[in-house]
Parts: C-alpha cells; structure tokens; sequence
C-alpha cells in the first residue's frame, strides 16, 4: 500500500460512500451497485481502485464476490495524520 495508491481511492466521493457501504459488513458488486446510478462497468472501476489501495478486500465464494473494509489500512492512515499533527497518543 502506498498512501499516494491510498489517497487517490479517496479523492473520489463514489469510493468514499462504497467505503460507508462497507463498514456494516461484507456487501457483493450487485448490492455496492444497487446504491449507485451507475453502470457495473463503473462499480468494477471503482472497487479496482480501492483494491489496489488495500482498502478493501475481495472474497470469492461459489459464483460471488465479496467486498471487505480492510480496517487496518484505515488505522495506519489515522495513525499517520495523529503523528502528523504532533499529538501523541
């Protein structure tokens, strides 16, 4: 993960409410999709992004794929702007 990687993801507001999305649990491209006024195509555009970010995570299961927050790339993102800004923990 790099934060560049990690902060063009988020410069995008559709990553950022997919990201909302999946804080309440595991969601498929169908139910992420189902939010959105957008073509599948343009779903699968966004998710790519926010896999090569390691922001989310995919899982396969049967003919599905799920998406996952991956929390820990968000931690190290949190940690770093704590460090930034001079507070200490």
């Amino acid at each position: 993960m790099s934060f560049a990687d990690t902060f063009k993801a988020l410069s995008d507001p559709a990553r950022r409410e997919i990201l909302q999305l999946l804080k309440d649990g595991k969601m498929s491209a169908g139910e992420i999709g189902s939010h959105f006024d957008m073509t599948g195509a343009t779903i699968s555009y966004h998710l790519k992004i926010l896999k090569n970010a390691d922001l989310v995570w995919e899982t396969k299961v049967k003919n599905y794929i799920y998406y996952e927050l991956n929390t820990s790339v968000v931690e190290e993102i949190l940690l770093w702007l704590t460090e930034l800004t001079g507070e200490k923990k």
